[in-house]
């Protein structure tokens, strides 16, 4: 498969840190790509810095081919790149068919008229129950997003971002704050994203099963450098990756596995 994201020599330095520090990595179209690392590691300042909130000190971003490093947030989602944050990002005031119908509207480049042709708004509508549909979240549609427990929240913001018809999906910890309960319900809509939605899908999370079941390829960060990039099974063999998850000695040079 074709690469769909490279990075080149990626990095970033706050005043004498280097928080990611000359991350090369290629992602191939409809792959499932974890990062994995302690805290710290430097994992969502890499999110960051594919999204477009923080811009490099060093080093560039290619998206099919072409630099995006200088690209804004916004002109990345157009381009392609979806972005979900640790802390739900919804309109609290409006219904959750509102929410997706807008981010469909908004992915045809449609405001809001007084005069546009209802029938045209019954098809963005029509678009945003497909998606609240596929993420489980159909029955809730007529909910004030307000009212949506924080795990159906979670999966608003994805269908928002499948809505804007984005190929890659960052997905920055997103059972982050649910309970036990509502972990499996978010884990069957990435799955369903996964095999469905044709989406290439970068996933930051702390759960390893999770991880295991879900990803065709685990990056590990440490001290913001690339440690490891391999299949799921030659991570978790890898020794200097479990040293740096169990707090043993580390070698200074980055590996890949």
């Amino acid at each position: 498969m074709s690469t769909l994201i490279e990075t080149r020599d990626l990095s970033i330095t706050f005043g004498g840190h280097t928080a990611v520090d000359s991350v090369c990595i290629r992602v191939p179209e409809k792959h499932f790509k974890s990062i994995i690392g302690p805290n710290g590691a430097g994992k969502t300042t890499f999110f960051n810095l594919l999204s477009g909130q923080l811009t490099p000190s060093k080093g560039e971003i290619y998206y099919r081919g072409k630099e995006i490093t200088k690209f804004s947030p916004t002109i990345r989602t157009r381009t392609g790149i979806g972005r979900s944050f640790q802390i739900t990002n919804v309109f609290p005031n409006l219904t959750v068919l509102e929410n997706v119908r807008l981010a469909v509207q908004s992915q045809a480049g449609v405001r809001y008229q007084m005069l546009f042709h209802h029938k045209k708004y019954r098809a963005f509508e029509e678009k945003a129950q497909e998606w609240l549909k596929l993420v489980l979240l159909h029955d809730k549609k007529d909910s004030l997003a307000m009212n949506l427990a924080h795990g159906e929240k979670r999966k608003l913001e994805i269908a928002m971002l499948l809505a804007l018809e984005t190929e890659v999906l960052l997905l920055d910890e997103p059972t982050a704050g649910m309970s036990l309960e509502e972990v499996p319900a978010i884990l069957e809509v990435i799955k369903t994203i996964k095999n469905e939605a044709n989406r290439t899908i970068l996933l930051i999370e702390h759960k390893m099963d999770m991880i295991l079941d879900l990803s065709d390829s685990i990056m590990v960060l440490f001290n913001g450098r690339l440690l490891a990039d391999g299949a799921p099974e030659e991570i978790m063999k890898n020794e200097t990756v479990q040293s740096a998850y169990l707090g043993g000695h580390l070698d200074e040079r980055p590996i890949k596995a």
